[in-house]
Parts: structure tokens; C-alpha cells; sequence
């Protein structure tokens, strides 16, 4: 950060005044942030009709620190411009403090729904996750993924006067979310009791790998060692290796559980003008999504066995080869066995075949099984093992790789891609799943590191961080 700058958030911190106009002179080089809307409107206008026969269309705003004067007298929206519809979280103000998977997942979605998320970050170096690859177009995939739509302060907590501008920033915040290492946070001055003093209605949401207290609470946590720790490892991979997860649903569990219930605290404090505390840990999330090998093996039962990427007691469940791939399919109840033998395998004599009477049964002579299946399937294609057991109304799936997925078909029909900007140009990312028909969710770029100071320090000068602009001032 430009020395004049810094010496201006020493400044404001103090609550001294300050000419915007000189940082913008000091500024290393003028921000060019900008959003886009996802909409469903169909307008008639130029750009509409193009849009419309795409179905979805997008509108820009263009954010521009040097010319966002001229570009907002051009783009004034006229009365058939579509506009966006109101979101559930129009108003609101969210300061990150986060890092990594588990904080910045929570926000990107307060931030599709409509929620002002100001990521605070390191001068220079940012999110750690911005260093972990350049697969995604130029910039780190796990950071691209999950810190969209926001806008990036950069900032130097350890120091004093930027701590305190970061201070003065959550007293005008709605929702305060931190995933700092355990116990950082509290010597910043930056827990729930501190924080509260200043902003009753503040709802605060701590992340962390085990909670706030018990023996493990100065604990470091990553995703992988929460999956070791709720006992995934034991239940995933083959007989011979434990496995963890491919995805990071340690920290995506976290991200779901901080994301609804912030959105939960936003309702309560609605109905009673006050905010809270919210302790996430990232172990009791994934031990709630352990739900049936954690039941299975109650009160000291047997765990259920590593089964590689087969069910451990429902059979046929899993993997099977085809004699061009290889084709997942599972059976759930005795109407699909007999219909999968009938229609499937066509030896309708398996049905009633000892050795297959019952899911129990099945799984316990799942070899055999197995040998049977796949003698079938040898000399069919997986298109054509497909089609039988679609037309046998049986659950089925391909193995699809990354590439498959870019491609598959079904996104591609629910238009399910679209574009967003990063520091690095254009990449193409996903929709939000699950959007409510009357809501467009923001799908916003990839901000570079400090692109938003000039933007948040004029806020600041003039008032206007946090003011709020929707009709129901309690929420």
C-alpha cells in the first residue's frame, strides 16, 4: 500500500479529516471493479433482445475509480433497462476477516444474495489462497471459487492504525465473520464481548476447527485433519487405504453452517433489534454430516467397512464395468431387484435366488454378484448400459472427470455457466444452485488485492459505509 495512503487511514482512524482527493493522487493505480446481475428479466431493448434469446442476460455496472462519473451518466438506466429485483440481504454489511475455504464460501453466497461482503485482506500477498495454483484462468482455483462478488480492503491488522480502522468499519457492519487462527481474533480485540460495545445489533460468527472451547480449542484445523478427526477417513477409500474426500467438505460443512445460520440470526435480530454470537466448528459440522456410519456403529456396534466407491451395506451399489467404461447404478428396494434382474440382466431367476433374497444377503454375497453384473454388462457399451437401465427405471450415473462435468449436458440445458471477470481477464463459473425464482443473485468478479480502499475510505469520509437503503430498518 502507497505510503500516503497508509498515512491517510491513520489519519481517519484518529478521526481526523483527510482530502479524498489526495489518495486518489497517491493511489498506485485506480481500481476498475465491477458486478454483474444475474437476471431472468427479458427486456426489449438492444441488449434485452440479445439476452432474451439466451434466456438470462447480465447487467454491468461499471465501478471505475477514474471515470465512473461519465460511465454512470452513459449507463443511466432508461424505463426499458431491466432492473434488478429486490434481494434478501439488499443492505446488508458483511467485514471478512477470513481466509482460505471455510469463511470465504460462507460470504460468497451472503454476497449472491445481496449482502455488501468487504473482504479484509494482507497488503501485497492477500488470501493465502490466492498463492495455491494458477489453474482457473490465470488465478488460483480455490480462490476464484469462493470470493466473487466482494469487495477486497487490504489492510495491515498487526498494525495499530489499521486495526482501528478496521474497528471503526464493524461498528457500522451487520455481520462481523472471522476464521482467523484460534485465539487471533480475541487478541486483536475483535471477539463478540468487544465488538458488541460498539454495535448491539452486530452479529458475529466465528469459525474455527473445534470451537471456542473444550481441549482442542487451540487446535490448528484444515480440512483433511477435520476429515481425519470426525472419522471420514475411516469410512472412505478402499479396504486397504483410508481415503479422504476429493472436495474440501470439512470446510464447505463449515461454510454451509456459518452461511444459514447468519441468515437465521439476520431474522432474530429482526424481532429483537439485538445481535449474537455464532461458535462454528468445523468438527461438529462434518461429525452432523457423519450422520449414518456415526449411527450404524451406536452404542460400540461395528463400523460400517471401507467399500472404495460402493455402498458399505446396500448392494448393488457402486461401480460397474461396462465394456467400454464403467457405470454407477444402486438399488434402494426390492421392486427395483426385481426389476433390474427382469429388465436389466434379463434372468428374471435371479429375483428369487437365495443368495440375492434381500439387501443383506445381496451385500454379503456381493462378490458373486458382481460376477454376474459385469458378465452382462461385458458386451454392452455404456450407452447401451445406460438405456436398459433407464428404460428398467434403476438409478444410474457416469463417471464423469472434470472435463465431463465442464460439459455435461444438463448444466449446459439449464444454462448453469456463465462469465465473470478477474484480475486476470474472463473465466467461466457456475450459477449459484437453488436461487429463489424471484430472486437474481449477484455474480460479481474476482477483486485483486486492495481493490476497493479508495471506494471504502471515501465511504467513510463522507458517512455513507453501512447506511443502510431498504425499506425495513430493523433487519
Amino acid at each position: 500500500m502507497h505510503s500516503r495512503s497508509i498515512a491517510s487511514f491513520q489519519q481517519l482512524a484518529r478521526g481526523g479529516k483527510w482530502k479524498f482527493g489526495s489518495l486518489v493522487a497517491a493511489s498506485t493505480k485506480s481500481s476498475s471493479p465491477w458486478r454483474h446481475t444475474y437476471s431472468t428479466s427479458t427486456s426489449k431493448s438492444d441488449q434485452g433482445e440479445k439476452d432474451q434469446q439466451r434466456h438470462k442476460h447480465f447487467i454491468y455496472e461499471n465501478r471505475s475509480q477514474q471515470n465512473v462519473r461519465q460511465s454512470e451518466k452513459q449507463t443511466a438506466p432508461t424505463s426499458t433497462a431491466p432492473q434488478p429485483r429486490p434481494r434478501p440481504l439488499d443492505g446488508i454489511t458483511v467485514i471478512a476477516l477470513e481466509q482460505v475455504i471455510a469463511g470465504p464460501y460462507c460470504t460468497r453466497q451472503l454476497a449472491e444474495m445481496g449482502a455488501r461482503v468487504v473482504k479484509i485482506e494482507r497488503p501485497g500477498q492477500g488470501d493465502f489462497a490466492r498463492s495455491y495454483d494458477t489453474r482457473a484462468a490465470g488465478v488460483s482455483s480455490h480462490f476464484a471459487w469462493t470470493n466473487r462478488s466482494k469487495q477486497s480492503l487490504a489492510l495491515d491488522v498487526k498494525k495499530e492504525e489499521d486495526l482501528a480502522l478496521l474497528k471503526k468499519l464493524i461498528t457500522k457492519a451487520d455481520v462481523f465473520l472471522q476464521n482467523l487462527a484460534p485465539g487471533a481474533a480475541d487478541r486483536l480485540g475483535l471477539s463478540y464481548e468487544e465488538l458488541s460495545k460498539t454495535n448491539e445489533r452486530l452479529i458475529v460468527c466465528d469459525i474455527s476447527g473445534y470451537g471456542a472451547d473444550g481441549p482442542y480449542k487451540n487446535k490448528k484445523a484444515y480440512d483433511l485433519l477435520i476429515q481425519a478427526e470426525a472419522g471420514v477417513l475411516s469410512v472412505t477409500g478402499t479396504e486397504e487405504t483410508p481415503s479422504k474426500v476429493g472436495a474440501s467438505i470439512a470446510d464447505i460443512a463449515a461454510a454451509m453452517y456459518a452461511y444459514s445460520n447468519i441468515m437465521a440470526a439476520l431474522l432474530v435480530r429482526a424481532k429483537s433489534g439485538k445481535g449474537c454470537r455464532i461458535d462454528v466448528s468445523m468438527l461438529e459440522c462434518m461429525v452432523e454430516w457423519m450422520g449414518f456410519p456415526l449411527y450404524y456403529a451406536y452404542d460400540g456396534a461395528n463400523p460400517p467397512p471401507r467399500a472404495g466407491a460402493s455402498h458399505a451395506s446396500i448392494y448393488p451399489y457402486g461401480p460397474f464395468k461396462a465394456k467400454d467404461a464403467t457405470v454407477m447404478l444402486g438399488l434402494q428396494n426390492e421392486r427395483e431387484w426385481a426389476s433390474f434382474c427382469t429388465k436389466v440382466l434379463e434372468r428374471p431367476s435371479l429375483e428369487s435366488d437365495p443368495r440375492f433374497a434381500g439387501s443383506n444377503a445381496r451385500s454379503e454375497n456381493r462378490a458373486e454378484l458382481k460376477q454376474i453384473i459385469e458378465d452382462v454388462f461385458a458386451s454392452m457399451t455404456t450407452e447401451e448400459v445406460v438405456q436398459r437401465l433407464d428404460a428398467a427405471a434403476i438409478g444410474n450415473a457416469k463417471v464423469n472427470d472434470m472435463k465431463a462435468v465442464w460439459d455435461h449436458p444438463q448444466l449446459k440445458e439449464r444454462k448453469r455457466w456463465t462469465e465473470i471477470r478477474t484480475e486476470k481477464g474472463k473465466m467461466r463459473v457456475s450459477i449459484p444452485p437453488a436461487i429463489p425464482s424471484n430472486v437474481d443473485p449477484i455474480i460479481g468478479p474476482v477483486p485483486r488485492v486492495g481493490a476497493h480502499n479508495e471506494k471504502i475510505l471515501r465511504e467513510l469520509e463522507e458517512g455513507s459505509f453501512g447506511k443502510k437503503h431498504y425499506q425495513n430498518p430493523r433487519i
